[in-house]
């Protein structure tokens, strides 16, 4: 961690694009258990590849049997939702495949799932990312920056300072 101007711990925390495509507005995905934040804050992103890599330094926390969803810890204790599409739970694992396991350590720009974008988007929901941050008691000032294309595991989506 650096130290600020005064001597004391920076406690910002950066979160990478953990895919490739366009940042939207949490309140913009046509699912309300992610536009009304019931599992916390974050970003979207409409994905223009079929690869997810660790947007943060950390740990892999959980990895869904049906693979559409994968669930990582900082070095801080924040906890970070990467959820692949909507309605992909029905997928069942198929088109997906995962990279990693539970308790396995990770940097920016490891890949953790990769999928068949044009065969989840042809038959899931809608193809839109939720980026969420579930354990937001941890973390205020959360910065999103939406409304830009962005790189997996090189461009900065949310900055946020820990409690």
């Amino acid at each position: 961690m650096l130290k600020n101007l005064f001597g004391q711990k920076d406690t910002h925390e950066v979160l990478l694009a953990p895919l490739s495509g366009k940042v939207m507005d949490m309140e913009e995905v046509p699912d309300p258990t992610f536009s009304k934040k019931m599992m916390g804050d974050g970003i979207a992103i409409l994905p223009t590849e079929g690869k997810v890599v660790s947007p943060i330094k950390g740990k892999v926390i959980q990895v869904f049997p049906t693979k559409h969803a994968i669930g990582l810890e900082s070095k801080n204790g924040v906890e970070i939702l990467i959820h692949i599409g909507l309605e992909t739970v029905a997928l069942n694992g198929e088109h997906f495949e995962t990279h990693v396991k539970v308790g396995q350590t990770v940097k920016p720009g490891d890949l953790l799932v990769s999928f068949e974008l044009v065969e989840v988007e042809k038959k899931a929901e809608s193809i839109i990312s939720p980026i969420v941050v579930t354990n937001g008691e941890k973390v205020s000032e959360l910065d999103k920056q939406t409304g830009s294309d962005v790189i997996a595991g090189e461009s900065e989506v949310i900055r946020y300072r820990l409690n």
